[in-house]
């Protein structure tokens, strides 16, 4: 699995996520999603696990801007750096773990629905970390779901638990420390 193909087929962080406005929309009452996470690993294993995401509330394009800055101006530390503070705009969890806050959640508007971005300031679980000669986890220091939601509340998406976030010239690119695309399906609204 190569980082290009990670960017393309699991998220749409490039461009999307930080460049593109943002859906002027109402804050409501907390929407929850749940969804099955799937990975294939390249030996042909595979494993899944339930995820339930809670976004309580989206950021405004005036509060996302000073995010964008912030990475653009130093990277992936500096976004670390502008994060604390902000407060929670919702919670992850992967099977029966504990909930992680996250950080970041964009909506924006797509053909069919939305597409809901949400960034956790902390990874979530290294998948394939126990693997004898595993890669070091230092850097991987982000959670990054991408959640493609229709009208009705059903969709697909994409979580990268373990992620580097870089800018390759205009493009944030996600890596995942697995190298493989995580993806959710049978996402479904339940609040």
């Amino acid at each position: 699995m190569t980082v290009s193909r990670r960017t393309i087929g699991a998220t749409v962080l490039a461009a999307a996520v930080l460049m593109t406005p943002v859906v002027p929309r109402g804050q409501g009452a907390a929407e929850v999603f749940t969804a099955t996470a799937a990975v294939k690993g390249a030996g042909g294993a595979s494993a899944s696990a339930p995820v339930t995401v809670t976004v309580d509330r989206k950021m405004s394009q005036s509060e996302a801007d000073p995010l964008v800055a912030a990475f653009k101006a130093g990277g992936a530390d500096a976004l670390r750096k502008k994060l604390v503070g902000v407060p929670p705009t919702g919670t992850v969890r992967i099977g029966a773990g504990s909930e992680t806050p996250t950080r970041l959640t964009i909506e924006r508007a797509t053909g069919e629905g939305r597409l809901l971005t949400i960034v956790a300031d902390k990874p979530l679980v290294f998948v394939g970390a126990g693997v004898p000669g595993a890669k070091p986890k230092e850097g991987y220091d982000f959670a990054v779901i991408d959640l493609q939601v229709d009208a009705k509340g059903g969709g697909t998406g994409t979580i990268a638990p373990a992620a580097k976030i870089k800018l390759n010239q205009d493009a944030f690119v996600v890596e995942d420390y697995s190298g493989e695309v995580v993806r959710l399906t049978a996402v479904k609204k339940t609040k």
